[in-house]
């Protein structure tokens, strides 16, 4: 880790902010990166450290650690690395604290940014949380908690702000940076070249998960539901794109290899090449809208998970998946748990496939989704960042 103790008092270059960033993975190593670009116009001079990836050093971030060290999945690795990774959020506090500030903001990762964020606000640092935990699907009461850490909560989805108002916290809608890359119009036919698909054959893309345990536990049931799809349209082609190496290995394993092309990556050109879209709900779900393409949407957790999902009642919303739930009404259908069933998923796609009608309608509902999301996300939030800066 760099030692920020060598750097000058911030009262020593009035006029050079200085902006202390946390960011947890991938996605929020792209936010970040995105966001110091769009601060820096405002700051040329600003000075921007924490953790981050390749993505935020590029834009000029020193890092202090990568971001890659907290990139734990599943309880028992969480419990695993446990010890490691608080002692480096203790050291990451006391690095910002170290390095004063104007402004700490963490980058999704609330397991880990909120305990940070939490303790900055107090010492005097501002706070910012980029991207709300989903509290308008689980557990609205940790909108309260939140606030106790961030004095901004930046939203990636309208319907978040007016929960936090509830509970007195002040968060702000700034659109989401995936409807800021996707085009408004899509091009099948060149994303399909790019693919080598045929122009004239129906495709289905398959996204099992991102997550190991994910792919493991729904291939098998999306193995068999193509099996019964494919006998009934038998010019479909289908391609499944993986998230990584561990993932396609599962996917393999599990017999998707027979009914699919395995792409490495390429997921969101996989989506605009396709006609429909079979996935396992999250972020590929809004993926899937922006595409403008219709899908079915299925996911299973585990039966322990559920059962105290329901007996807890910790679920809160009617829409499971963003594109109902950004809808408020049920667009595409979303087969979950005792529903997720080959049969249903068989059903489902086919549907889809008779009734170009439907598509049809799903289309400019999609459209106009994707038109609200589409805000500028990375300017609006240095819009409210700036507002905390001296």
């Amino acid at each position: 880790m760099t030692d920020p103790a060598h750097h000058p008092n911030p009262a020593e270059s009035p006029g050079y902010p200085r902006i202390a960033l946390v960011a947890g993975e991938a996605s929020g190593d792209g936010l970040g990166a995105e966001l110091i670009r769009s601060l820096r116009t405002r700051y040329p001079n600003a000075r921007f450290a924490g953790i981050g990836g390749v993505a935020m050093a590029s834009a000029g971030m020193e890092i202090w650690h990568d971001c890659g060290e907290l990139s734990v999945m599943g309880l028992a690795e969480v419990l695993l690395h446990l010890p490691r990774l608080l002692r480096l959020r203790r050291n990451v506090i006391r690095a910002v604290l170290d390095w004063q500030p104007d402004v700490f903001i963490g980058i999704d990762a609330p397991d880990f940014n909120l305990g940070i964020e939490r303790t900055l606000k107090q010492a005097g640092v501002r706070t910012v949380h980029y991207v709300s935990p989903s509290v308008w699907a689980w557990r609205e009461s940790r909108a309260a908690r939140i606030g106790e850490s961030a004095d901004r909560v930046l939203c990636l989805f309208p319907m978040e702000p007016p929960i936090y108002a509830r509970h007195h916290v002040d968060a702000r809608f700034v659109g989401h940076p995936l409807a800021d890359r996707f085009p408004l119009e899509t091009d099948r036919r060149a994303a399909r070249e790019a693919l080598c698909l045929p122009s004239n054959a129906p495709v289905l893309a398959v996204l099992p998960g991102s997550r190991v345990s994910e792919v493991k536990r729904l291939t098998p049931i999306f193995v068999e539901a193509l099996g019964d799809l494919l006998l009934n349209n038998l010019t479909m082609k289908v391609v499944a794109p993986m998230a990584n190496a561990a993932c396609r290995r599962a996917f393999e394993a599990a017999g998707g290899g027979n009914v699919a092309r395995i792409l490495d990556g390429q997921a969101q050109e996989a989506m605009i090449a396709s006609d429909l879209i079979l996935l396992a709900s999250g972020t590929a779900a809004l993926e899937a809208l922006l595409a403008k393409r219709p899908m079915v949407v299925a996911y299973r957790i585990s039966p322990v998970t559920a059962w105290l999902v329901r007996r807890l009642k910790l679920m809160k919303t009617r829409h499971y998946s963003l594109p109902n739930a950004l809808a408020g009404e049920a667009l595409v259908p979303e087969l979950l748990q005792e529903d997720c069933t080959p049969e249903n998923i068989t059903a489902g796609l086919q549907h889809w496939l008779d009734h170009p009608d439907a598509i049809d309608r799903l289309t400019p509902r999609f459209l106009d989704i994707h038109g609200q999301l589409r805000q500028g996300a990375s300017e609006r939030a240095a819009d409210v960042v700036a507002e905390l800066l001296p």
